[in-house]
């Protein structure tokens, strides 16, 4: 099959089929996204060598479980042993012997073909088409905020970073309390947010500080110290930004302020599903452009240019 292989370089390659493991299925990738992550992943970030790509849609050509045979699916990226010690903590995204898909010694969805435990796989629902489908995995990456921080209506929420994940988190958070904002650098991707009635500002618009929560989604070291300046004393910070470089933080202000700071990776499936089946995030003004696995190298060139939000994979 074609893939996608970052080795230190990244070339379209023909390599085996991948073999499904006990309790894994085997599955036709249709369409994957590229991701930040992918393009933090060839500066460094994870020492990753493999095929890239996380966040896909797909049709199952090979499983145990006769339900999901010939089924479209999308997937969860953490694949977990069941039993170290966080595994029976039933806190499983922090395997301790976790592989994850297109990131940690596991081969990624930018390929023809990816395998990956039936008990990850979720039925994408049949009135979502592909190019909205890829967009679950992120989509329940911002759904984790609210199963960590409670939320209430009358919260005061700055989201940072106008981003493609910044985005979604701004949508969701979105549904929790009106009383939020989404601020960043592209006065074109801020619209995108006020075409669905959340306000928005730019980096240089002057801020009322004292929010109840901050959310770092800009993807640059920045963030933190930003979201320090405008988050309320005993108030949470939430970070959900990865980069590759390493970054000096000043501790005196979170510690002078009491603040909480919550680390947020991956999240649930089923309301991300619900969300983009009815219609309540919207992300198909966010996709720039589709390309074909063959042109595979311009896609993630593509995705690192300015102008763009996500570029997607056809296979």
């Amino acid at each position: 099959m074609r893939a996608l292989v970052w080795d230190g370089e990244l070339r379209l390659k023909d390599v085996p089929l991948p073999e499904p493991a006990e309790g894994e299925a085997l599955v036709k990738v249709l369409s994957a996204g590229i991701c930040n992550t992918d393009l933090e992943i060839m500066r460094g970030y994870m020492g990753f060598n493999g095929i890239l790509g996380h966040e896909f849609v797909g049709m199952v050509q090979q499983a145990k479980n006769p339900y999901l045979a010939g089924k479209r699916v999308v997937g969860e990226i953490n694949c977990v042993c069941h039993a170290c010690e966080y595994c029976l903590k039933e806190m499983p995204h922090h395997c301790l012997n976790r592989t994850v898909l297109g990131i940690q010694r596991r081969n990624g969805a930018f390929a023809e073909y990816l395998t990956l435990p039936e008990e990850n796989l979720h039925l994408a629902p049949s009135n979502i088409r592909d190019d909205v489908a890829v967009f679950a995995e992120p989509t329940a990456a911002a759904f984790r905020i609210p199963e960590q921080v409670v939320l209430d209506a009358e919260d005061r929420i700055v989201v940072l970073g106008d981003g493609k994940l910044g985005q979604l988190v701004a949508q969701v958070l979105w549904l929790y309390t009106k009383n939020l904002i989404c601020v960043g650098k592209h006065r074109w991707k801020l619209a995108l947010l006020q075409d669905l009635g959340i306000k928005t500002a730019h980096v240089d618009d002057p801020l009322e500080r004292g929010a109840d929560v901050v959310v770092d989604a800009t993807g640059s070291h920045e963030g933190f110290a930003r979201a320090l300046e405008l988050v309320r004393p005993e108030g949470t910070i939430v970070l959900k930004t990865t980069v590759a470089h390493p970054t000096a933080l000043e501790f005196s202000p979170p510690v002078i302020n009491e603040v909480a700071i919550i680390g947020s990776r991956c999240g649930p499936f089923r309301p991300a599903l619900d969300a983009l089946a009815m219609g309540t995030v919207e992300v198909r003004p966010m996709i720039s452009e589709a390309y074909d696995l063959t042109d595979g190298l311009d896609a993630l060139r593509r995705a690192a240019a300015p102008g763009t939000m996500k570029i997607l994979l056809h296979m």
